[in-house]
């Protein structure tokens, strides 16, 4: 191994130790937000900043901010301001260093040279006090269209940030590294020199890794958030099916990567789950000190989620553990599929390990499974594994469709490496206030209380402990969000644009519902005691005391 990336790794291996993450410390009073205030501390942001999806690489959505409960879009009251977005906007919004960063489409058409009629995936960046538009990375489309990058998709990956430096990966499948100052510096940070231009509303782009180019078949569009572990990236390559969807169109392409943040070079990767991809790679990576390893975590469209140790192994991944998140007998298939990929991102609470499975909403709605995991084990640690009958003592290998065909004699039989804790899948599955469903949204966990919404609209409060449920409310409307706990609160958007505010609490208590008048299919984030909100088309700052004028866009500091 090159002595630079030897230098790179044992840089990693320090800062895990430097986090002071305890393997599964089990303490009574764990604080999250302890947690995720020491792993991003070497990012030299602002202290109260979120600068990444889910605040940290523990991917935990707490913060011990109090926000509003009351505010109102149309007459200004608790609202800073109100910027303009694209037409579509899937990217969460990331904070840092005064700074917004959302991912959305060009219809705003901030940037001259690109009218608001052509179709491109942008990276725009906002004054976090103003709501000013400042710069705006424009990517074109990908010449092959939907298959690899849906019209008005936009950007769907949040950027982590660090200092004077954004990461992120752009409707093309490139990770971008950019200078967050873009050139209202004045200067042309490389080695990539090969802007179009340097105008002051431009990005400066840094260096771009082209995942494509390493073989990766993004469906439909590229939206691994990635993030930073020491000097290195942790990212997904957003691999998946054919236009056809019957099979994986690079079934050998880099699935999970290492990259070095400083230069783009790619560490190690792997391609576990390339051949068995169900639809698309669309899940981002967390990351923790568990076990006494340093874990690179990683759920794949294949249903499975995977742990990775974070330093490789000469070059190349060194799988620590892999666990199946479906029924053995469950069926992928395009409508009414029983068996699911991970779209949600896994979080790490207390030493262990929480995600569901879910599905592109346009497939439809299903019944999912949430899952709690021990990541102290190694192997396949799935809760069972399957046999045949020709051979009961060795496991089958795990096929795309099903891994479990009784009519061919095959039978399941419990592992005794699992690796399970809990598994929910709702108290009574013929009913559908009782039923856990397919889910976009990653856990939020405080106080040993789990939140997280499903596609279907159902918000489920658990012991994060047991997975025992406390209990459900109905939002009526789908939810693409993860939810959002502040202090003794919990925030929970809507595709309909509506905020469910809750009690932090085993007993469920609404304080109140609120509107942002269009729809929401992002998180809802807190930095330094302001909660950002991305609408479909706005950017929301909402601040207790605030008021803003309705009708004014803060982007551009006229009217909309």
């Amino acid at each position: 191994m090159h002595a630079s990336m030897r230098r790179l790794l044992l840089g990693a291996s320090l800062f895990c130790l430097a986090t002071g993450v305890s393997s599964r410390a089990r303490a009574a009073d764990y604080d999250p937000i302890a947690e995720a205030t020491t792993a991003n501390a070497s990012l030299k942001n602002k202290p109260g900043d979120s600068p990444q999806l889910g605040l940290s690489h523990y991917r935990n959505n707490v913060t011990a901010s109090s926000l509003p409960v009351e505010w109102d879009v149309k007459s200004g009251k608790n609202i800073k301001f109100a910027a303009r977005l694209g037409s579509q906007t899937y990217a969460s919004p990331v904070v840092a260093n005064g700074k917004v960063f959302v991912g959305t489409n060009n219809s705003a058409g901030f940037v001259k040279r690109f009218p608001s009629k052509i179709d491109l995936g942008c990276m725009v960046c906002y004054d976090a006090e103003t709501g000013k538009f400042l710069w705006q990375h424009s990517n074109e489309k990908l010449p092959a269209g939907r298959v690899l990058d849906w019209e008005q998709l936009g950007v769907c990956s949040s950027p982590v940030v660090s200092g004077d430096r954004l990461w992120y990966i752009s409707n093309r499948d490139e990770l971008c590294c950019l200078d967050i100052e873009g050139f209202l510096d004045g200067e042309n940070d490389g080695p990539f020199k090969e802007e179009q231009n340097q105008n002051k509303d431009e990005a400066d782009i840094v260096w771009k890794l082209d995942l494509i180019k390493l073989g990766a078949s993004p469906h439909n569009a590229s939206s691994c958030s990635i993030t930073l572990v020491g000097d290195v990236l942790l990212a997904t390559s957003s691999n998946g099916v054919d236009e056809g969807h019957k099979k994986v169109a690079q079934a050998n392409a880099p699935v999970f990567l290492a990259i070095d943040k400083n230069t783009g070079k790619v560490i190690w990767s792997d391609a576990s789950s390339a051949g068995n991809i169900m639809h698309g790679t669309w899940s981002s990576p967390c990351f923790g000190e568990l076990g006494g390893i340093p874990q690179a975590i990683f759920a794949g469209g294949d249903g499975w989620l995977y742990a990775f140790d974070i330093r490789g192994e000469n070059g190349k991944a060194k799988l620590i553990w892999k666990f199946d998140c479906n029924p053995k007998a469950s069926v992928y298939k395009l409508e009414r599929a029983t068996r699911n990929p991970i779209i949600g991102t896994p979080v790490i609470y207390d030493g262990l390990v929480y995600v569901g499975v879910g599905e592109d909403p346009e497939h439809g709605e299903g019944n999912g499974h949430l899952w709690c995991v021990d990541p102290t084990k190694q192997g396949d640690i799935s809760p069972t594994q399957v046999f045949s009958a020709k051979d009961p003592t060795k496991p089958i290998p795990y096929r795309r469709i099903q891994a479990l065909d009784k009519d061919k004699g095959e039978f399941e039989r419990d592992n005794p490496n699992s690796g399970l804790v809990w598994h929910y899948e709702g108290t009574d599955t013929k009913k559908f206030d009782s039923t856990m469903h397919r889910t976009l949204a990653s856990a939020a966990i405080k106080d040993n209380l789990l939140f997280i919404a499903d596609q279907s609209g159902l918000f489920h409060c658990l012991d994060a402990k047991t997975g025992k449920p406390h209990w459900t409310h109905d939002m009526l409307a789908a939810s693409w969000s993860t939810a959002l706990i502040a202090g003794d609160k919990v925030y929970i958007a809507d595709v309909d644009g509506q905020v469910a505010i809750f009690k932090l609490s085993a007993q469920k208590e609404m304080i109140g519902e609120l509107e942002l008048d269009t729809p929401v299919n992002t998180t809802l984030v807190c930095a330094n005691g302001i909660l950002y909100a991305a609408t479909f088309n706005t950017l929301y700052a909402i601040q207790e005391g605030a008021s803003f004028k309705p009708g004014t866009d803060a982007a551009t500091g006229g009217g909309q």
